[in-house]
């Protein structure tokens, strides 16, 4: 039962993994002008709210990561924005810098617990066989 829990918060973390990477993505190819600015926004507002919340309400390393979110997404957005990442005001006070250091941090917190949960499993399996 254990390493059916931690297996499926592997699979979470990889996908929260893989949204980290992303936003990353995206994020620099705003910054080397590969894509506007409208259509940046639009796609990390979407995935965000969509994807990425579902994710972390489904892994058990989310608590301090959603509480996060949460955070930055109801209370700290300003009112008339598009959402957390507005295309009138990416460029303005360094806000590109903030959610790219942003993403990099959650990349690192998602791959620390990738590896924690990688290790349980295998503590659990070896337990298992002996």
């Amino acid at each position: 039962m254990e390493a059916a829990v931690f297996i499926s918060s592997l699979v979470d973390c990889c996908v929260l993994i893989f949204l980290s990477v992303y936003f990353i993505i995206t994020l620099s190819d705003l910054e080397c002008d590969y894509i506007n600015a409208r259509s940046c926004c639009s796609k990390l507002n979407k995935v965000s709210l969509d994807g990425e919340a579902d994710g972390k309400l489904l892994s058990l390393h989310s608590k301090a990561a959603y509480s996060w979110d949460v955070y930055s997404r109801y209370v700290k957005v300003p009112m008339g924005n598009m959402g957390v990442y507005d295309p009138t005001e990416i460029h303005n006070r360094g806000q590109l810098k903030s959610h790219m250091k942003e993403a990099m941090i959650k990349l690192g917190f998602h791959l620390l617990c990738f590896f924690i949960y990688l290790f349980t499993v295998v503590l659990i399996i070896i337990n298992m066989i002996k």
